[in-house]
């Protein structure tokens, strides 16, 4: 039979410096179905129809290195890889602002839509939820402070 370990036992912060557990499992979930289907999407615009919309179609690509750097580092434990997941969502939020502005008023160089169009109007929205709930997920399992060495 298995034993539960002493909670007092654990080193402090340990449990707070995972963040695939919970709702964070769904949460990593989502962004790998987001990598799967942005590398998808953006290999065959840039495969069959790149010289249409060059530009919207690389967005695409680098939208999906962006969801592929995040779900990795949603799963990673570590401070090192919570400061990666930080980065990553925080580029994605304002990747979905920056085009979803661009894509609004400036629709002349988006002839074709992106992932983040539109603030993600073509998924629903959740390119640009996922950010706002990812950065709200990874200040809810920050890492504890490191403390100072007792001499």
């Amino acid at each position: 039979m298995g034993t539960t370990p002493d909670p007092a036992a654990v080193p402090a912060g340990t449990a707070r410096d995972t963040r695939n557990t919970g709702p964070g499992r769904l949460l990593i979930a989502v962004y790998a179905v987001f990598a799967i289907s942005a590398t998808a999407r953006a290999g065959y615009q840039i495969l069959t129809k790149f010289s249409e919309a060059p530009v919207a179609y690389l967005l695409s690509a680098f939208a999906a290195v962006v969801y592929l750097v995040a779900t990795v580092s949603l799963a990673k434990a570590g401070r090192t890889w919570f400061k990666v997941s930080v980065a990553a969502v925080l580029v994605e939020l304002v990747g979905v602002l920056v085009v979803g502005a661009l894509s609004v008023f400036d629709s002349v160089n988006f002839p074709h839509e992106t992932v983040w169009s539109l603030f993600g109007r073509g998924y629903a929205f959740i390119p640009l939820l996922l950010p706002i709930l990812g950065l709200i997920w990874l200040y809810r399992r920050r890492p504890a402070p490191k403390r100072a060495l007792e001499s």
